[in-house]
């Protein structure tokens, strides 16, 4: 697994992983209006990370860096559950030091189960545009005992 910077040339994949991955994973919104800029505008001015599996996109992350903030991380379904993910948490955990946060949809409970499974806790819910999230904090350290 390889984790890059993004590139200009990453766009066009990575607007469609978006798309895509919304539509799957968030069943519970009308997402017909959204469309493949939406990557654009929702990754504005943030650092971009790109998984790579086997020469393939597999998945990216972006994060607010001065806020150490992970506001997106997808994965491509044909490369769920092969530690894309966790291979992009890595690297923001690298560029970000000891603590970050992020928000996770209520909703979402397989991406919810993820992030506490990589150790983030919630510390407080709310309401944003697309409904309840909670907002967790990742601190680095020892991995917390089952």
């Amino acid at each position: 697994m390889l984790v890059r910077n993004y590139r200009e040339s990453d766009r066009p994949f990575l607007r469609t992983l978006f798309l895509a991955s919304r539509r799957i994973a968030w069943t519970w919104l009308d997402g017909s209006h959204w469309r493949l800029e939406d990557f654009d505008s929702a990754t504005f001015g943030e650092k971009i990370l790109v998984a790579e599996h086997q020469g393939h996109v597999a998945g990216f992350a972006s994060l607010s860096l001065p806020d150490n903030f992970l506001h997106n991380l997808f994965v491509a379904p044909a490369f769920q559950r092969q530690g894309v993910a966790s291979a992009l948490l890595a690297a923001c955990y690298t560029l970000c030091g000891k603590r970050m946060a992020l928000k996770c949809l209520t909703k979402n409970h397989h991406a919810l189960a993820f992030y506490q499974q990589q150790g983030w806790k919630i510390v407080s819910s709310g309401i944003a545009e697309h409904g309840e999230y909670y907002l967790m904090h990742h601190q680095m350290g020892p991995k917390p005992k089952s």
